[in-house]
């Protein structure tokens, strides 16, 4: 396991790699798409050329699906609002899960989850009688983050409005379940199925990855090596059973050294009993809240287990 530490306080680089350029893309593309809303390409809007070879065609005679669509059009919005709060919404739940998951992996979800949101957008509403359409938007990748944030912290308080707290896995429960309940709403011009394919997509995914443990994955029998008695089960769960491995028994080593290019002196050598304690804070006030130096024993302890 591995994940990122930040090199600096506050600002946009604090923020984790991926999550970085997925904003940073985002907002360069939506900017080409007011461009040419404006201009006229061969006597035809350029918002129309945009739209036929960028954004998510349907399938069938007349239309232009291409396969890359199911990439390309998780980076297209509507209008100011609609990327507004998609991105606001990756901002305040994806930060933690890519600092928790690793780059790598929290990208790899976040187009998995937008491909199978454009996937149930391409198959679900003919079946169901809905007209084809084009399909633009980040919001199915988004509830693949959401129903993750919701899985692994659901006791965490998320302040609706900034002032009423309530627990993460009522909120997005109650989001998920109204996505259902307007499926089949008259006149809706927003892709319900492909919300429902992303967090459906991004469930799957946590469930069937030994890699990632989350409290819903008790009730099928599967515990983690280190709980913090919260009622919640941390994404570094393990990590001291893998420092043992690599080094030895720690009860009887006392320490590990963080840094291997330093000598071995007495403030760089952490015990177990810190590790521990570093994952409980973890669970109960969230990842942000670690100080460097707690950050920097993770990311440390972390690379000497890949």
């Amino acid at each position: 396991m591995s994940y990122y530490r930040p090199k600096g306080f506050g600002g946009f680089s604090f923020f984790p790699p991926v999550l970085k350029n997925l904003l940073i893309i985002n907002g360069i593309v939506f900017l080409f798409q007011i461009f040419f809303e404006n201009i006229m390409i061969g006597g035809v809007p350029g918002s129309y050329i945009l739209n036929k070879w960028f954004a998510l065609n349907p399938l069938g005679v007349g239309a232009n699906f291409q396969i890359w669509q199911l990439i390309t059009y998780q980076f297209m919005h509507g209008g100011f609002g609609h990327i507004f709060f998609n991105m606001f919404a990756l901002w305040m739940f994806g930060m933690e899960i890519e600092n928790l998951w690793g780059s790598k992996k929290f990208l790899f979800y976040y187009l998995l989850c937008g491909v199978a949101a454009g996937i149930s957008q391409l198959f679900l509403p003919p079946l169901l009688g809905a007209a084809p359409g084009l399909t633009i938007g980040a919001s199915g990748a988004i509830y693949g983050v959401l129903i993750a944030f919701g899985l692994l912290f659901p006791d965490r308080y998320i302040y609706l409005y900034f002032l009423l707290p309530i627990k993460a896995k009522y909120l997005i429960g109650f989001l998920i379940a109204l996505e259902f309940l307007l499926v089949n709403s008259a006149g809706s011009n927003i892709a319900h199925l492909a919300h429902l394919g992303g967090a459906l997509a991004g469930f799957l995914f946590i469930m069937f990855d030994s890699s990632i443990d989350a409290p819903i994955k008790r009730s099928f029998g599967r515990r983690s090596s280190h709980s913090s008695g919260t009622g919640f089960t941390n994404p570094f769960s393990g990590i001291g059973e893998k420092i043992k491995k690599r080094y030895g028994n720690i009860e009887n080593a006392k320490y590990y050294d963080i840094d291997d290019k330093k000598e071995n002196k007495d403030e760089d050598k952490i015990t177990q009993a810190e590790i521990d304690k570093i994952l409980d804070k973890i669970s109960e006030s969230g990842y942000q809240n670690l100080t460097e130096r707690e950050k920097k024993i993770l990311f440390e302890a972390s690379k000497k287990m890949n």
